[in-house]
């Protein structure tokens, strides 16, 4: 039966006896087969009995015998198929029940999957699966590793705006380093596509009164402010329908200040947030009822009080200045030293960062300075929920911070904080948006990792998106989820008060046992002649204690059909902060492994049974067809 169906798909293209490699890439397309040209370039010239390049049909049946007729997926379809030829529709219900785990299941799924995937007709007809259907079926969207339910935003969104975790990033304009590269608005667009929410614009005075975007003291190249906004404007809410907050660097004169105020209005209209929204004149609104709308996120003179009374007067040419402490950061010290016990909640912050000096041994700041700020008016009145305030402590932000101020806190100081004062920080993120952002001595714009800051529940992790690796991966990964919106809810426990830190594995925690069997790779990219020495690290990113990885063998020589049968199981204490990273890598002996594809996600999102892994590059683009075929499974 499907001898005969494949001849009459393919009968017509071999009219004229034998075809190119050309032809038989196209006529896998049209059988929607999808292929690595250059691994069918080998397994093309390996039948080519003739060495004429070009092929009889006999030869090609063999070309996509090899591309489709995977061993692990015929063992699956013989294990339930009563003949080995076909699946009667009850045996496809068992199978979707049994190892696919379709728990909300009834009959009329197994039948769409028949009609949606069984390409011979009489088959289909018959309400029977082919094994031509079955691959079809497993190597389809339905089967990916990534769980549907979270391809959608369905986390509720009513929440304020501390509950999230915020897709964020750093010097968005830059597209290489910090330095010397150039500043490009595919920066602004390239984010956004991404799903970005915090973007941000480093300002400076420009030449004939035009602000201009670029960072500062160095050979970077300059935009215009006002075509920033202009990107920014045309691509924000292709992604998300979810507010985009914009983090000013502003390092403007007042009279420049005034020029971005009037293109912040010009340009965005009524998108501009610039009041406070009703019954939200006391407390930050949530993502839902600020769908579409830009927030302005810079200094401000002040309060909201004092902004409201104003509205409507005319602002420019009114300047205010005030004084600002800046505190300059110590570097990381190595001493090793473990955390404290925690003292209280803020009561005894005081006490807790004196002893956290002594614990450190040095000052958590090598030395203060003190900086006059003019701004304008009229651009301080643009800010409303999202005011920068600078961190102090967390006694110091307990007692006066602002249910609308928000802090920004540099890697080095923030990752001390995250050590020595877990407790204390996740308390002040329960209220407060906290950014993080890299250290200067990123020139090269690399990246930090950014789940010791979402352990502790710091909103804006801010990332050069413009650097591959794995940062960004996990960036990637952490908001594939709630819809790829930019808006993540925070777990519940770094969201109420709890005793959460995690540092240490809480007695009462709820956790995951999760077992993988990594089965095969399909057309993993493909490294000299096909002859790369594959392997795959399966990792789990998390609280301190669920960080693990492991590595299965080698299969020497293979990179179109690996086949490992490996099983892994790793108990994770949070899942609610995990991530898990697969990659898969060409072994190296010399210069190291080769990177051949990666793809990453948050545990919660995983679907269990047998599950297509998609890999992508570095560069975070799809490699389809290559992927990794496994079998997931977990009790928790």
């Amino acid at each position: 039966m499907e001898n005969k169906w494949f001849l009459l798909m393919v009968r017509d293209d071999f009219k004229g006896g034998k075809i190119t490699l050309e032809k038989a890439l196209k006529l896998l397309e049209k059988l929607d087969i999808q292929c690595n040209t250059i691994h069918v370039k080998y397994i093309f010239k390996d039948n080519d009995r003739l060495k004429q390049g070009r092929i009889t049909i006999e030869e090609f049946r063999t070309i996509y015998r090899i591309i489709t007729y995977r061993e692990e997926i015929i063992e699956i379809f013989n294990t339930y198929s009563e003949n080995r030829k076909i699946l009667l529709e009850k045996n496809l219900v068992e199978f979707l029940m049994r190892e696919q785990y379709t728990l909300d299941f009834n009959k009329s799924i197994a039948s769409e999957i028949i009609q949606k995937y069984e390409p011979i007709e009489e088959v289909k007809q018959a309400h029977q699966m082919s094994f031509e259907g079955f691959r079809r079926y497993m190597d389809s969207s339905e089967c990916l590793l990534f769980d549907n339910k979270c391809d959608h935003v369905y986390q509720d969104m009513t929440h304020p705006l501390t509950d999230y975790f915020i897709s964020s990033s750093h010097n968005t304009y830059l597209i290489s380093d910090q330095l010397w590269g150039p500043s490009d608005l595919w920066g602004y667009i390239s984010a956004l596509v991404k799903g970005c929410r915090c973007l941000e614009i480093d300002c400076w005075d420009g030449s004939q009164n035009e602000p201009v975007v670029y960072h500062g003291y160095t050979f970077t190249s300059k935009l215009l402010f006002k075509t920033v906004i202009q990107a920014i404007n045309k691509y924000a809410f292709l992604a998300s329908e979810y507010p985009v907050v914009l983090s000013l660097e502003n390092h403007c004169s007042p009279s420049q200040q005034e020029v971005m105020a009037d293109s912040l209005l010009a340009t965005f209209g009524d998108a501009l947030l610039s009041y406070t929204l009703d019954n939200f004149s006391d407390r930050l609104p949530s993502p839902e009822a600020l769908k579409f709308k830009i927030l302005v996120r810079n200094k401000k003179i002040g309060t909201l009080h004092e902004t409201l009374e104003r509205k409507g007067s005319d602002m420019h040419g009114k300047v205010e200045e005030f004084e600002e402490e800046e505190e300059i950061e110590q570097e990381e010290d190595g001493s090793g030293a473990k955390e404290p016990e925690p003292v209280g909640d803020f009561q005894d912050d005081l006490a807790k960062e004196e002893q956290l000096k002594r614990v450190v041994g040095i000052p958590l700041f090598r030395k203060k300075k003190i900086t006059k700020i003019k701004i304008s008016m009229a651009l301080s009145d643009l800010v409303i929920y999202t005011k920068v305030e600078k961190f102090k402590s967390f006694h110091h932000s307990h007692l006066y911070q602002q249910f609308n101020e928000s802090n920004s806190i540099g890697e080095s100081q923030a990752r001390k904080l995250t050590k020595l004062a877990a407790r204390e920080f996740i308390l002040h993120t329960r209220r407060f948006i906290t950014r993080v952002y890299p250290k200067a001595l990123r020139a090269d714009s690399s990246n930090f990792n950014p789940q010791e800051f979402w352990n502790v529940g710091c909103q804006m992790v801010a990332l050069n998106f413009q650097t591959p690796g794995v940062p960004m991966d996990l960036q990637n990964g952490k908001f594939l989820d709630n819809g790829c919106s930019g808006y993540v809810l925070k777990p519940r426990f770094l969201r109420d008060k709890t005793k959460f830190n995690p540092h240490k594995v809480q007695i009462d925690s709820n956790p995951l046992t999760l077992t993988i069997r990594l089965i095969s790779g399909i057309q993993l990219p493909p490294s000299y002649q096909n002859k790369a020495d594959t392997l795959v690290i399966v990792e789990i990113f998390g609280v301190p204690n669920d960080q693990m990885k492991q590595q299965s063998r080698v299969i020497k020589k293979n990179a179109f059909n690996p086949r490992w049968n490996e099983t892994f199981t790793f108990v994770i204490q949070v899942p609610e902060l995990a991530l898990i990273r697969f990659v898969a890598e060409n072994q190296g002996l010399i210069a190291g492994n080769e990177f051949l594809g990666q793809y990453t996600l948050p545990v919660l999102c995983m679907n269990r049974g047998y599950r297509r892994v998609p890999l992508f590059s570095k560069m975070g683009e799809s490699l389809e067809p290559a992927s990794l075929f496994i079998y997931v499974w977990y009790i928790r």
